[in-house]
C-alpha cells in the first residue's frame, strides 16, 4: 500500500486554449495539513477539482488510500473513496436547518416519510464530536454566521465519512474569534488521521495548522516539502517566480488639503455617530473586528444603504446621496467586499462591466454609446492596470480574483473620482496580485484621490495605509499612525465598546 492518503503523478488538463496543468505532482499523508499554494491561476482548484471528480484529467495517475483510479474518476467515485471539498463559496441551501443540508440528497426515510429526529440526532451527533455542542439542527442555515456554516460543511463532509478534505480559502470571510474555532477543529481531523490540503493566500496564517506545503506556479509543480523548512520569503519566490523584497510598498506624499468630511453619520443600528475627514495624498485604513460596522459606514456613504442622519461633505459642498448612482455622479466610488455579488455582473463581459456605469460618460445626446469611446475607456483600463485577458469580451467571471479586481477598480478609474473605497480589496487574491492592487492604490493617492481601504488583516491596514481608524461596535474608538503602533494597540480599540 502506498504511504499516502493521496498520490497524483504527472497530472495534466487542457481547456480550449488553454492548458491548465501540466505534469502536476501531488503527495499528502494522513494525518497531515498541506499547505497548496500558489498565485490565482496557478492550477491549484483545477487540481482538486480532479481529484474530486469535478474535471476529468487528460492524463496521469490517481490512487487515493491505495486505490489505483482507473479511468474518469467522477463526484460519486470520488465521495466513495473519502474526498471533500469545503469550497470558498459555500454551497448551502440558506432557507432549510442544519440537518436538512447536512443530509441534501442522503435523506433518511421512515415509513415513506422524512425521519426528521434520525436525522437530527445523526447532525447532532457528529457536530458534538467536532466540539460543536450549541447549534441547534433545527436552526435554519441562513441564521448562521459564514463561520458556523462552515462548521456545517465540515461536520457534513465528516458524515460521509470523507478521510481527505479540502478546504479552499477556508478563513477568507472569517472573524478571528471563527478562524480559532476552525483552526482548533483541523487540528482535531488531524489527530484523527484525515488528510487536509489547505489552500489559502493569507500566508501569515500558516504556521498555525500547517505541517507541508505544494507549490504550485502557471499550471506546473513546482516544490513541496516540510513547512518549517521553508522562510516565507522562498515561499512567496516559488509562488511567483521571483523575490518580493516590499509585500507592503507605500508610497510617502505630502498630505493636502480635506476632501471629505464626514460628520455624524448614522445609519441603522451598526453606524452610530461616525465623524471623520479624510486629505490629499493619503490612504485612510478603516480597521475592527468582522461587524464592527466598517463595510456598512462604507455603504451608507456610497448610498447603497440608506442613512439616517448625518452629513457628507466633498470639497467643502455638502451632498445629497440617495442611492450610489449620486454618489458616483458626485465622485464618491466603492469597490464592494463581496466584489462577485456586489462589483461585477460576472456573466457580461470585461467590456459591458467597466462601461456599464460609465454611460453618461460614452453616451452621445441621444443616448447612443459612442464605441470610440468605450474602447479608448477599455484601452486605459487593461494598460494601466496590467489586466490579464486574452479579450474584452469574455466574461469577468472567467478571471482571477486579482484580475476581477482590477476591473472593478477599472470602471471607476475611467471617472476620475474624487474618493474611492475600497472594501477588503485582497480578499482571496494572492500575493503578487495583492502588490498589484496596492501599487493601483498609491497611484490614485500619488494622483490627489482620497483612497479609503477596509481591512480585515492586520499586516495589511498597518503596511499599505497612512493613517488608522479603528471601529467597534458601530462607532471609532480609535485613530492610530501604523507606522508607530503595533496590533496589540489596535486590537485593544477593536474590542473597546466606546464612542469617539
Amino acid at each position: 500500500m502506498s504511504e499516502y492518503a493521496v498520490s497524483m503523478e504527472h497530472i495534466t488538463k487542457t481547456f480550449p486554449g488553454v492548458k491548465a496543468l501540466d505534469d502536476v505532482q501531488l503527495h499528502l499523508r494522513a494525518g497531515e495539513v498541506m499547505a497548496l499554494l500558489g498565485e490565482n491561476g496557478a492550477g491549484k482548484s483545477t487540481l482538486m477539482k480532479i481529484l474530486s471528480g469535478v474535471y476529468t484529467r487528460d492524463s496521469g495517475n490517481i490512487e487515493i488510500f491505495g486505490h489505483k483510479v482507473e479511468g474518469d474518476l467522477n463526484t460519486k467515485q470520488a465521495q466513495a473513496l473519502g474526498v471533500a471539498i469545503i469550497h470558498q463559496e459555500l454551497n448551502m441551501c440558506q432557507h432549510l436547518s442544519v440537518s436538512a443540508n447536512m443530509f441534501l440528497g442522503r435523506e433518511l426515510r421512515k415509513g415513506g416519510h422524512l425521519d426528521t429526529a434520525e436525522m437530527n440526532r445523526q447532525a447532532r451527533e457528529q457536530l458534538a464530536k467536532l466540539g460543536i455542542h450549541d447549534l441547534d439542527p433545527n436552526t435554519t442555515v441562513g441564521d448562521l454566521t459564514v463561520g458556523r456554516q462552515q462548521m456545517v460543511e465540515i461536520a457534513k463532509a465528516l458524515l460521509i465519512n470523507a478521510k481527505v478534505l479540502v478546504m479552499d480559502e477556508p478563513s477568507s470571510a472569517l472573524s478571528n474569534a471563527e478562524i480559532d474555532e476552525m483552526f482548533r477543529i483541523v487540528r482535531e481531523l488531524r489527530s484523527q488521521g484525515c488528510a487536509i490540503v489547505y489552500i489559502s493566500h493569507r500566508l501569515q496564517e500558516l504556521h498555525h495548522i500547517v505541517d507541508s506545503v505544494t507549490i504550485m506556479r502557471d499550471g506546473h509543480y513546482i516544490t513541496e516539502g516540510k513547512f518549517t523548512d521553508f522562510t516565507m520569503e522562498q515561499i512567496i519566490a516559488n509562488m511567483v517566480g521571483h523575490e518580493i523584497t516590499n509585500q507592503f510598498p507605500r508610497k510617502t506624499v505630502p498630505r493636502g488639503k480635506k476632501v471629505l468630511e464626514i460628520k455624524h453619520l448614522q445609519a441603522g443600528r451598526m453606524v452610530k455617530d461616525i465623524s471623520f475627514d479624510a486629505y490629499e495624498g493619503e490612504v485612510l485604513g478603516f480597521s475592527g473586528l468582522v461587524g464592527a460596522g466598517r463595510t456598512e459606514t462604507m455603504r451608507a456613504i456610497f448610498g447603497a444603504d440608506s442613512k439616517d442622519s448625518g452629513e457628507i461633505i466633498l470639497d467643502g459642498k455638502q451632498l445629497v446621496i440617495h442611492n450610489p448612482a449620486d454618489a458616483i455622479r458626485q465622485g464618491i466610488v466603492l469597490a464592494p467586499e463581496d466584489r462577485k455579488k456586489d462589483g461585477l455582473c460576472t456573466k457580461l463581459s470585461i467590456r459591458n462591466n467597466i462601461a456599464l456605469p460609465n454611460l453618461d460618460l460614452i453616451c452621445n445626446m441621444f443616448g447612443t454609446v459612442s464605441r470610440r469611446k468605450e474602447n479608448k475607456m477599455i484601452e486605459k483600463g487593461k494598460s494601466s492596470l496590467t489586466i490579464k485577458m486574452s479579450s474584452a469580451e469574455v466574461d469577468a467571471g472567467s478571471l482571477s480574483g486579482g484580475n476581477q479586481q482590477k476591473v472593478v477598480v477599472a470602471k471607476w478609474l475611467a471617472r476620475n473620482s474624487r474618493v474611492v473605497i475600497f472594501d477588503e480589496p485582497t480578499r482571496g487574491i494572492d500575493v503578487a496580485a495583492k502588490v498589484e492592487i496596492y501599487e493601483i492604490i498609491n497611484q490614485l493617492k500619488e494622483n490627489g484621490v482620497v483612497v479609503i481601504i477596509v481591512s480585515s488583516e492586520l499586516p495589511e491596514a498597518m503596511g499599505i495605509s497612512d493613517r488608522i481608524l479603528v471601529m467597534c461596535n458601530g462607532r471609532i474608538t480609535g485613530e492610530v499612525d501604523p507606522r508607530n503602533t503595533t496590533e496589540e494597540e489596535i486590537m485593544t480599540f477593536a474590542t473597546q465598546f466606546g464612542s469617539n
